[in-house]
């Protein structure tokens, strides 16, 4: 699935089943297939971690296809010990390191889940 921010386009894993949804980014890296991973979730509020990932990650909240929360630099972690990244949404986007920062991907920005190609 492609979305699109501020005309940057990125080629997203769509994690819908809780199961995916659980292991997430844990010892991935983003790769020529996909360079963000995309979680559907319930609910308004989402907290994150990033026990066992292996790269440092920009997790992006998105309500009503509009950021309403950005943690920039997101380090992982190894142990039960991580901090938790929350925010208001229903749709959870991450991203490599600094790529908000890169790209000036700002909360308000509207997220569109149907590019044209």
């Amino acid at each position: 699935m492609n979305i699109s921010i501020n005309k940057n386009r990125f080629k997203v894993k769509v994690m819908i089943t809780p199961r995916d949804t659980k292991k997430g980014m844990m010892g991935r890296d983003f790769d020529s297939t996909f360079n963000g991973m995309l979680f559907l979730m319930k609910g308004d509020e989402q907290c994150f971690w990033m026990k066992d990932c292996i790269i440092p990650l920009d997790i992006i909240m998105i309500s009503d296809n509009s950021i309403t929360e950005i943690h920039h630099q997101c380090p992982p972690c190894e142990s039960e010990d991580c901090e938790s990244y929350c925010g208001e949404g229903d749709v959870v986007l991450e991203l490599p390191s600094g790529t908000c920062k890169k790209l000036g991907i700002q909360i308000g920005d509207e997220v569109d889940f149907n590019p044209p190609r």
